[in-house]
């Protein structure tokens, strides 16, 4: 059995400003980053799946997530292999791996290598690129 691959979701960036709010357009379509420890879902480990903000693509479930002390919801692997894209990133002086929706391009965070086992990586996301869906 073979799966279509998730369609792309390209909007114009009317249409992308009128469906968010001011603080999900700057984070998902702008690169932005909230204020660390100012985020919704920072501490918050309620049972269920988070969803993109922009698109509603599954990300990251609940289980994956873990509290790193960060400042941002840390989550230890995606909900399914291809619902994130990887990019590199070299702003702000530093080279970092962008973490994107795979389906919309939304701007999720940051990817890494510290995390627990046994990824070892930390997701470090966004609140306000993310919806959670209670279980």
């Amino acid at each position: 059995m073979t799966t279509k691959p998730t369609p792309r979701i390209e909007k114009s960036d009317a249409e992308w400003r009128s469906e968010l709010s001011p603080m999900q357009y700057r984070v998902l379509r702008e690169k932005a980053t909230e204020r660390p420890f100012s985020g919704e879902y920072d501490h918050s480990f309620e049972p269920g799946t988070y969803v993109c903000a922009g698109c509603g693509q599954p990300l990251f479930t609940s289980d994956a997530k873990f509290d790193s002390g960060c400042g941002w919801p840390a989550f230890s692997t995606p909900a399914a292999p291809d619902s994130v894209a990887e990019e590199r990133d070299a702003s702000h002086g530093m080279i970092r791996t962008e973490v994107l929706c795979s389906r919309c391009s939304g701007h999720l965070g940051h990817v890494f290598d510290d995390g627990p086992g046994p990824t070892h990586l930390r997701y470090c996301i966004n609140s306000a690129a993310l919806k959670h869906q209670p279980k």
